[in-house]
């Protein structure tokens, strides 16, 4: 029997390897290992395995990420493609210095249209004032001429004057000559004070409701007082209504009592629906913005017929294009109905007047049953700094945030002279920090506000 030593290596746990004596015995070769310096790395496998089960879910989330992805770039190519295509006209321009070209055309054909205005206005009244107009008007088109061969620096002052000329025009193609003798009160000038509250009360329809109009029928020559104190609530995410309500009296409105509703729409969706806190109960016919457009509706209370007339500009902001904003934005407040002494208003912004307030005049029209545009006024007021304006005497006075219990009028611009003034101090107090909407009456001179559900009634002093 031979001895043979057989150097068997295996692992042990301190990863050393371990020699085995071994014995010939029979063509065999007979050695004895002991197994407990042996163990299997279990440990180690199990964090492999953990390893390797981690690598598989990575790869299966990158494979799937690179699925979206590839879906997704046909799309962005495409986004690319057409955003490339809306800046070359662009790039053209600026390549060939065409920005001042085209701003310049533009002001000639509003300056065209400007100088037959005022040949029809001089044509009909032929008085000093209109004469000085014209004279202004062919100094501006030398000077526009003159732009077009060289100097392109005073292109912003040539359209302030434009825009100076064009309000001047516009008061007087409009105001009457008996204007500031129709109202005794409109003889005294600007509002000198406005009152604390003289009327509170909360909404009838509860205080949830947050956003709508209210106040008192406010055409002068109307003795009729079927529908004398109304209220118009936004029912819908308070930004659309469909109802009109009315009282006969003040005392049935304080009370809350014998009141009737009007349906003008049958859904807050229906074109014929309001939109915003805009309305005014003129005579016997609801003012207001229709249903996501740049129109003014007249629903009349009774025949419930509605007329509509499209707001004049470029570019009419509504659906919260150029809501009231100052501090917090009232959603779809972009266009504000108004009445005064002279009639009913609009009151809104456009793109072409850079998001600036504009003052259109309304007009009814009863024997051929047409609501009607007559005079428009551009303010350099931005609409999204004031919380709110209203008309009085002609005069539009716009209204900024002070703090929660208080707003300030501010501005005021008179279409009969075309001037403004923004020196104005003049206080409300409220209850509730948000006014949806603010409205004058000319048969009592008294503002009316729509704070938050609370409704607050001002007297106005001359």
């Amino acid at each position: 029997m031979v001895l043979l030593i057989l150097l068997l290596f295996t692992v042990t746990s301190d990863g050393q390897a371990q020699r085995v004596l071994g014995l010939k015995k029979d063509d065999s070769c007979v050695c004895e290992v002991n197994s407990t310096v042996w163990s299997f790395p279990v440990v180690k496998y199990e964090t492999v395995l953990q390893q390797v089960h981690t690598c598989e879910g990575s790869m299966n989330s990158l494979a799937e990420q690179l699925k979206i992805s590839s879906q997704r770039l046909p799309q962005i190519q495409a986004q690319v493609t057409s955003l490339t295509a809306r800046l070359g006209p662009y790039k053209y321009l600026h390549n060939q210095g065409l920005y001042s070209a085209l701003s310049l055309r533009l002001l000639g054909q509003q300056l065209s249209q400007l100088e037959t205005d005022v040949g029809v206005v001089h044509s009909q009244l032929n008085n000093a004032q209109t004469k000085k107009l014209s004279k202004e008007v062919v100094k501006l088109r030398t000077h526009v001429d003159r732009l077009e061969t060289a100097d392109l620096v005073n292109m912003k002052a040539v359209k302030e004057k434009l825009r100076y000329l064009k309000n001047n025009v516009e008061s007087c193609k409009s105001i009457p000559k008996d204007f500031r003798g129709q109202d005794r009160n409109c003889l005294k000038g600007l509002i000198t004070s406005i009152s604390d509250p003289v009327t509170t009360k909360l909404s009838p329809f509860g205080k949830s409701y947050i956003s709508g109009s209210w106040g008192k029928q406010a055409q002068m020559e109307n003795e009729d007082q079927k529908y004398s104190y109304w209220i118009q609530p936004l029912e819908t995410s308070h930004i659309w209504g469909t109802t009109l309500r009315v009282y006969q009296n003040y005392e049935d409105f304080m009370a809350s009592t014998n009141h009737k509703d009007f349906t003008f729409a049958s859904s807050y969706s229906h074109p014929n629906a309001i939109e915003g806190p805009s309305a005014v109960l003129y005579g016997k016919a609801l003012y207001y913005n229709c249903y996501r457009s740049a129109d003014v509706c007249r629903y009349d209370l009774e025949t419930n017929e509605v007329k509509r007339v499209t707001l004049p500009g470029t570019g009419v902001g509504f659906n919260n294009k150029f809501p009231y904003c100052y501090y917090d934005c009232r959603l779809n407040s972009d266009i504000d109905v108004e009445a005064d002494e002279t009639g009913l208003w609009a009151l809104y912004a456009t793109l072409g007047n850079h998001g600036n307030l504009v003052i259109s005049r309304l007009v009814w029209d009863g024997e051929t049953k047409t609501l009607n545009v007559t005079q428009t006024w551009e303010t350099r007021l931005f609409k999204k700094a004031v919380s709110n304006a209203f008309m009085v005497c002609g005069v539009m006075y716009a209204t900024r945030y002070v703090n929660e219990y208080q707003e300030e009028v501010f501005y005021a611009f008179d279409t009969a002279t075309g001037k403004e003034d923004n020196s104005l101090a003049k206080r409300l107090e409220k209850v509730a920090k948000g006014v949806a909407s603010l409205s004058y009456n000319p048969t009592n001179k008294q503002i009316y506000m729509y704070n938050d559900g609370y409704l607050l009634a001002y007297q106005a002093h001359f």
